[in-house]
């Protein structure tokens, strides 16, 4: 097998693809960014050969997870381990890819969990599960720009593909806030089944798609009326979800369940299933390849990370991730 790593642009090219992916044409296996909140690192992964490209310490408690747009930089949400109490590891740490270094740490309030990047790469929205709030965080070093009061104990974050709406869940409330980034107010509240975990806009950003963890459910939220469209059971309502994703083409939804050791895959329009995916113990985070032909999901109680062709639905690699991986994300 003829194997080419640029590590610069953080892909590897495999001419004669990945075990699992079709034999006919090369595949571009990618970089996959994991984050080990027990062991305290963030893991950049050659999902192609399964090696470990760069442990990067953070000194704190990793979890989520994201790419910039470019490939360029990391960014991991970090926290201690004190409840209600902010200290100097809670941060936003952005991981400069070529270094494979830790260049900055964002302030980004108490406790930040789960964060998500506008689409311009110029702000950041995150979670603050132990202050029940929302920072709005420029990253042009700027700081806190905003911060907002959400639901209690808030978790899964994300943005419009415009930039205009962000959606905060809360566990504990079972609601998730609409925040209007523009005027950098909380817009309304919708409620959901309860534990809502992870929460992922649809690709033309009318729809959003909402985790409830003890409710094992999935939720389409019409996000001009603040409302909730429809509800579906997953995993027959036993399998604990978490993280969603959305395919680039906006014609799937995959979820992450925690209880059942499986991904869900939805079709986006009738949210009907369409396919299923064994993978690891406790899949919590996941994550789509920009070209939406990868899956990845943290498996927390097997210590892996799967890597799935979103072809055949079929896991072409289990790869060792450190200690309690949480979240994922591919790196351009």
């Amino acid at each position: 097998m003829t194997r080419l790593t640029i590590f610069g642009a953080a892909a590897t090219l495999l001419a004669g693809g990945a075990r699992g992916a079709p034999a006919q044409t090369a595949t571009r296996a990618p970089v996959i960014a994991v984050s080990d909140e027990v062991g305290h690192e963030v893991r950049l992964v050659d999902a192609g050969t399964g090696a470990t490209l760069a442990t990067i310490p953070t000194n704190a408690r990793a979890r989520g997870i994201h790419a910039s747009r470019d490939g360029k930089r990391v960014y991991v949400a970090l926290s201690d381990d004190a409840v209600n109490a902010q200290s100097s590891a809670d941060a936003i740490a952005v991981i400069d890819v070529a270094t494979r270094r830790i260049v900055e740490r964002l302030p980004a309030g108490s406790d930040p969990e789960q964060f998500a990047v506008t689409s311009d790469d110029r702000w950041l929205v995150a979670s603050n599960e132990d202050a029940s709030a929302a920072s709005v965080v420029a990253l042009d070093g700027g700081g806190v720009a905003a911060t907002l009061v959400v639901g209690i104990e808030p978790e899964g974050v994300a943005v419009s593909p415009d930039g205009r709406w962000a959606l905060v869940t809360a566990e504990t409330s079972n609601s998730v806030s609409i925040v209007d980034l523009r005027a950098r107010v909380v817009a309304g509240a919708v409620l959901v089944d309860p534990r809502p975990r992870g929460v992922a806009f649809s690709v033309d950003g009318a729809r959003a798609y909402v985790s409830a963890e003890i409710g094992g459910t999935l939720s389409e939220i019409d996000v001009r009326r603040k409302t909730v469209a429809r509800t579906v059971p997953l995993e027959h309502g036993a399998g604990k979800p978490v993280g969603v994703a959305v395919s680039p083409d906006g014609r799937r939804v995959y979820v992450a369940n925690g209880a059942a050791d499986a991904v869900s895959v939805l079709d986006a329009r009738t949210l009907r299933p369409v396919g299923r995916v064994a993978v690891g113990r406790r899949p919590w985070g996941i994550a789509v390849s920009r070209d939406g032909r990868w899956i990845a999901t943290a498996n927390g109680l097997a210590d892996t990370i799967s890597l799935i062709d979103a072809t055949t639905l079929q896991v072409v690699r289990t790869v060792p991730a450190g200690r309690r991986p949480w979240g994922v994300t591919f790196l351009p």
